[in-house]
């Protein structure tokens, strides 16, 4: 979490606003004449659940904790948040460029401790007769002694501290040999090592860095496979084992095959299959499955996931629409962009047969695999497929259910033709007529938009939501923004208004004022320098690198969501306001303007669905009926 978030976090808006102004209840929320600008009845509202404050008079203004500081004592973001900060008791980290100097250094002295400890490992194995048992295991899995090279694999023996004593007598402290979690803590004092009697797997990055280690029981101890802990370099979720080994064959085959072990990965290239890598034991249709696209965007868009068959369909149906949104590298909170430009990345399920591992299929008969992986299945299909396998096409009940199991995957997808293929499938599979599913499709996604209507304007009687501690859709924006120069001319109509929260919205300024990236960057507070790095590292789809129609047009229908999201929430708070003021007696002057007002937004949200070619329409108000 960064600094910025967790002083969101910790300060409350209303205790911070009160300091500066007398607030007055006003139903959930509060109320004050506006400390910005000269007034007589109050238009100053302060939001406790949206972590936020707007005026509705003459200035306008609104934000959030850092906006109302920067505007109240005329402080720029990095001065707002040293402020913020000493209140909430945030302990600011060293300027930015300073934090990644000592960060780099950290992270070499891990890698340099984790070769080292590998290297001991892999010559423990080969070498010594303590290391027997684990030859004995690697020789009955079939493992040749290239591979065993190959993969540096090793062997931890039973004692306490020998890993220890080893690298402390190369030079390396413990408290070094603990923070790459090689070792473990003892309740009473003192450190012992974390492996021991097993079999040890290094685990490298695509550079061939040594970020951990996996390690297999070698007598009856649990757990029977352990992992190193997270650290500075190592994190389980984003790290795929044998990546380093089989870049070049993924890249050459344009495939990349993802198992769930470590001795898949070892049997498959030993038996010729060096474009395999494994997921490190984390479920590879939920999240992890857009992390594996992560490390493999440059290697190639093809891959197959080697499941279960039965479990990874269980799985797949249940959670259908999260394993399409991740398959095709689209943010989940640019559903409105979902299947419209994102079809090149192809995932397929491989069904392995029940009760075996890829290792033992391929050691059984390799034949056996190769087939299985001609035979993989595209995501859609083995979910379609996955239904059906369990309807009794003699029960109209059955395939009502199927249909309804079916229906969020089928929304989601916007090209029309390729929604048309598999409604069409889903018809033939069913045997019924395709009008059937057309119509209950139709009816889902009416559904679907006035859940979406609903859950935008919510009732004054319902608790607003807190905001998010930063906004995907206003990072989006700024990406585009900052890696495109040729959308600046685009990006200068952007009101600064469209960003809710300070640090995006000070970003955005700074970008609008400064001519070249360099000036950009030397304009901006310390603060900022890391959030701006990871804007700079998000990565976009081929067609928006290569089309500047396309990022243009994506840019458009940003700054258009932005716009109506912000008039939405204008929207929102004016009629709970409304309602709130009418209930408490409210001045008859003030809930006249902020119908007026609500008027006038209702007008703008219309110019905004025009824009869209939605044809929906905002909520009507009491005024206009």
């Amino acid at each position: 979490m960064s600094a910025i978030d967790e002083v969101k976090q910790r300060l409350d808006i209303v205790q911070l606003v009160s300091e500066y102004v007398s607030l007055k209840k006003s139903g959930r929320n509060f109320k004050a004449l506006c400390p910005f600008h000269a007034e007589n009845t109050p238009s100053f509202f302060v939001f406790p659940e949206r972590q936020s404050w707007h005026c509705f008079g003459a200035c306008g203004a609104g934000g959030d904790v850092f906006s109302f500081i920067m505007k109240k004592e005329g402080f720029d973001f990095g001065q707002a948040l040293r402020l913020l900060a000493e209140k909430a008791g945030v302990t600011l980290g060293a300027p930015s460029g300073l934090r990644k100097q000592i960060g780099d250094k950290q992270r070499e002295v891990l890698f340099r401790i984790n070769e080292a400890t590998a290297e001991y490992y892999h010559y423990l194995l080969l070498s010594t007769s303590a290391g027997e048992v684990a030859r004995n295991y690697v020789a009955g899995r079939g493992l040749s002694p290239q591979t065993i090279d190959n993969f540096q694999l090793g062997f931890a023996p039973e004692g306490w501290e020998t890993l220890r004593q080893y690298l402390m007598g190369k030079g390396y402290e413990e408290a070094e040999l603990l923070a790459a979690g090689l070792l473990v803590e003892r309740e009473g004092g003192g450190t012992y090592d974390r492996f021991r009697n097993r079999l040890m797997f290094p685990i490298r990055d695509i550079q061939g860095n040594v970020l951990g280690f996996g390690a297999r029981a070698l007598d009856e101890s649990l757990p029977k496979y352990l992992n190193s802990p997270q650290t500075l370099i190592f994190d389980k979720s984003n790290a795929l084992y044998g990546i380093d080994r089989a870049k070049a064959a993924i890249q050459q085959d344009n495939l990349a095959i993802i198992t769930e072990g470590y001795m898949d990965v070892l049997t498959a290239h030993q038996h010729g299959w060096e474009n395999v890598v494994a997921s490190m034991g984390t479920s590879m249709t939920g999240g992890q499955l857009a992390i594996i696209k992560a490390i493999l965007k440059k290697l190639t868009r093809n891959l197959i996931l080697a499941l279960d068959a039965d479990a990874a369909g269980e799985e797949a149906v249940s959670r259908s629409g999260e394993i399409v949104d991740r398959m095709y590298e689209v943010p989940s909170d640019y559903a409105w962009m979902k299947y419209d430009d994102a079809y090149d990345f192809e995932a397929k399920i491989l069904g392995l047969p029940q009760g075996k591992d890829p290792d033992e299929v391929i050691r059984d008969d390799a034949s056996q695999w190769q087939k299985l992986i001609t035979d993989a299945k595209p995501m859609i299909n083995f979910i379609l497929d996955t239904v059906i396998a369990k309807v009794d096409l003699e029960s109209p009940k059955d395939k009502s259910t199927a249909v309804d199991k079916l229906l969020p995957l089928l929304s989601q997808i916007k090209d029309p033709i390729r929604r048309g293929h598999y409604v069409q499938k889903l018809a033939q599979l069913l045997k019924i007529a395709e009008s059937y599913v057309e119509d209950r499709l139709r009816q889902f996604q009416a559904a679907e938009r006035r859940r979406r209507v609903s859950k935008g304007f919510r009732s004054p009687t319902l608790a607003v939501p807190a905001l998010v501690s930063s906004s995907p859709l206003e990072e989006y924006c700024l990406a585009l923004l900052l890696q495109y120069p040729d959308l600046k001319s685009e990006g200068m109509g952007l009101s600064p208004d469209y960003f809710e929260h300070s640090e995006n919205r000070e970003l955005f300024l700074k970008w609008q004022q400064s001519d070249e990236f360099p000036s950009l960057e030397d304009s901006l507070d310390s603060s900022l320098y890391e959030y701006l790095g990871s804007l700079l590292a998000k990565d976009f789809l081929p067609t928006l690198r290569e089309s500047e129609v396309a990022r243009q047009q994506t840019l458009n229908d940003c700054i258009v969501r932005l716009q109506e999201r912000w008039l939405r929430s204008l929207e929102a708070k004016k009629e709970e306001l409304l309602a709130m003021e009418a209930e408490v007696g409210g001045v008859t002057a003030q809930l006249t303007k902020l119908e007026e007002q609500g008027i006038e937004e209702s007008k703008q949200l219309r110019e905004v669905f025009v824009k869209q070619g939605h044809r929906r329409q905002p909520i009507t108000r009491r005024t206009e009926q």
